[in-house]
């Protein structure tokens, strides 16, 4: 049941997370999206206000614990019972040892770092009013090799871990904590990697997108609205919990 209920999402201002937003408020959900700059979030919301909808944003860079404080304590009066955590970065692209130290501290406080302080947030209201369904976004890229891209795979998998444990801390409870794990998603992001793919290999971009697209079994890309629906479906079926779901057009994950 969606309908009346309190979504945090962050990322909201683009990518998967404009596109989890959009999809849960035009499903009767209140949506408070959370991002960096607002800019992009005001442009998230003018899709929804053209729409006859609405949504609350706030600027917040999740990896802070000061900033997910101040927006927990901003937002008390307010029964969050879902939590989308999105926001993260791709990472460098290169081999292990020539990645900065600066680069993989970076990567793990945008990925994992931001995804515990949300949940230490948050969680406890969802704990006290026993309802509550908490969807980490990771990927497959954590659960296969994906040469030169360590940083983001080993973090992809640490939010994998911390999902699974997490649902067995607070199920008993009635909070459901899921992992989402995407395969290619069509956007810059993953243009931006396969631009940085082809230029470490001396090859074509067109090359190095049917390298990774080939990989799947449809080969092809997800389109953000897909995973938006992928994210709505976990939060609606009763029971799941603990799960860490592909969904990544055949992308063989192991």
């Amino acid at each position: 049941m969606l309908q009346g209920r309190t979504a945090l999402v962050t990322g909201a201002g683009n990518g998967i997370g404009r596109a989890v937003s959009l999809d849960l408020a035009r499903h009767g959900v209140r949506v408070i999206g959370t991002g960096r700059t607002d800019e992009s979030l005001q442009q998230t919301r003018e899709i929804l206000l053209r729409e006859g909808l609405d949504m609350d944003i706030r600027v917040c860079d999740g990896a802070s614990a000061v900033e997910v404080e101040t927006l927990r304590h901003d937002l008390a009066n307010e029964r969050v019972s879902i939590l989308v955590n999105n926001a993260g970065v791709a990472g460098p692209v290169a081999a292990l040892t020539e990645v900065e130290v600066e680069d993989w501290d970076a990567t793990f406080a945008n990925n994992v770092r931001a995804v515990f302080l949300m949940c230490k947030a948050f969680i406890p209201g969802m704990v006290a009013n026993r309802l509550g369904d908490v969807v980490n976004i990771a990927s497959v890229s954590g659960k296969r090799p994906l040469p030169n891209r360590t940083p983001y795979c080993a973090s992809k998998m640490a939010v994998i871990g911390l999902s699974t444990t997490l649902a067995w801390e607070v199920g008993e409870f009635g909070v459901k904590v899921n992992s989402l794990s995407p395969g290619p998603v069509d956007g810059p992001r993953i243009r931006s990697v396969l631009s940085a793919a082809a230029e470490r290999t001396g090859g074509s971009y067109e090359d190095a997108a049917e390298s990774f697209l080939s990989r799947t079994a449809m080969h092809r890309m997800l389109s953000e609205e897909e995973v938006a629906a992928g994210v709505r479906m976990v939060i609606e079926t009763d029971g799941l919990t603990a799960a860490d779901l592909d969904l990544s057009a055949g992308m063989v994950a192991r």
